[in-house]
């Protein structure tokens, strides 16, 4: 009794489920067009590459900034060990400098 009221579902299912997959079946062509998909990512991608390398090279700034200012208020409290600070800092500042500078050398 149990199975057939689980394959009264099942065929229940796919009668409503049918409908809605045919039309998507018959439009496949049109949905598989990679060409187009290739072209608008493309143009959307070199329309904000510039916004993201100018805010990359803010964000390094600001980042550059905030460390300098944090790894000079430690040296000045006598902490010693500030040889790691300066390390993250500056590494976090060429990343997001070079970030920006890739950005525009390979989307100029």
């Amino acid at each position: 009794m149990q199975n057939q009221i689980g394959k009264k579902k099942i065929i229940f299912f796919f009668l409503v489920a049918l409908p809605g997959i045919i039309p998507g079946i018959a439009d496949a062509g049109n949905l598989l067009d990679i060409n187009s998909g290739l072209t608008q990512a493309a143009t959307t991608i070199n329309g904000t590459y510039d916004l993201v390398s100018k805010l990359c090279l803010a964000i390094g700034a600001i980042v550059g900034l905030a460390g300098g200012i944090r790894v000079y208020v430690k040296w000045n409290n006598g902490d010693h060990e500030i040889q790691k600070e300066i390390i993250g800092w500056g590494g976090a500042c060429v990343f997001l400098l070079l970030t920006g500078t890739v950005l525009n050398v390979f989307f100029a």
